[in-house]
């Protein structure tokens, strides 16, 4: 259970992210309804940057807070596999339970974030990393929004991602629909012949017709004589 003091600056924290929300990276953030020490954020991958193995990805993870904060620091997890941090493990960060004693009490729960999102985008190993190739990465990327939306709490807390998987998934079928369109319009183009190719048909046709007509006279010619 949360002390007096860590749920009067939790609920304060809240409203200044609600004030001032972070836009350059988009974060966002918001406690369980059931347990405020429970927080769970989602990282935007940079959208500005394609060259970036994690362009276009949406990263769900959680916030642990012990009922000392804020004067002891949260635990940090990922949940959505990104081929940065291994998912659902404590990662070792000097803003983590990992290093109390480098804990500041006066960061708050941005700082945490960005300091995290920070650490995602470098390269350098920590308890709780992994190493893994940017075409990894970028896999990861394409299919965190998907992997997310299986997750009942995000669900729950963030249903505007929600709404963008629903609408992602309206354009993937409009556009898997269409190449399905096209592609069988050049199939049906490709079978059939073509002017010129009609015409040389015909003619062969038409001779076929004629040598088989001239069989038949020459045959009934012969028995005649």
């Amino acid at each position: 259970m949360a002390s007096p003091l860590a749920t009067k600056r939790l609920q304060r924290e809240l409203k200044a992210l609600h004030k001032t929300p972070l836009n350059n990276p988009k974060i966002v953030a918001a406690p369980n309804e059931a347990n405020i020490l429970e927080w769970h954020y989602v990282l935007e991958g940079p959208t500005d940057d394609p060259r970036s193995p994690y362009y276009g990805g949406i990263y769900h993870g959680k916030l642990i807070f012990p009922k000392e904060y804020p004067y002891k620091p949260p635990g940090v997890i990922m949940l959505t596999p990104n081929g940065r941090f291994h998912p659902n493990r404590r990662l070792c960060l000097s803003m983590s339970d990992f290093h109390p004693e480098s804990w500041n009490p006066m960061w708050s729960i941005s700082t945490i974030l960005m300091g995290l999102y920070s650490f995602m985008l470098d390269n350098k190993p920590t308890t709780g990393s992994v190493e893994t190739s940017a075409a990894a990465k970028r896999k990861f990327s394409k299919e965190s929004l998907a992997f997310n939306v299986k997750n009942n709490a995000f669900c729950s807390l963030f249903p505007e991602y929600v709404d963008l998987h629903e609408e992602r998934e309206i354009q993937r079928k409009a556009k898997a629909a269409e190449e399905g369109a096209n592609t069988d319009g050049e199939s049906k183009e490709r079978d059939a012949p073509s002017g010129r190719d009609g015409e040389v048909n015909g003619i062969f046709a038409v001779g076929a017709g004629i040598v088989a007509l001239l069989s038949v006279l020459f045959v009934a010619l012969f028995h005649y004589l």
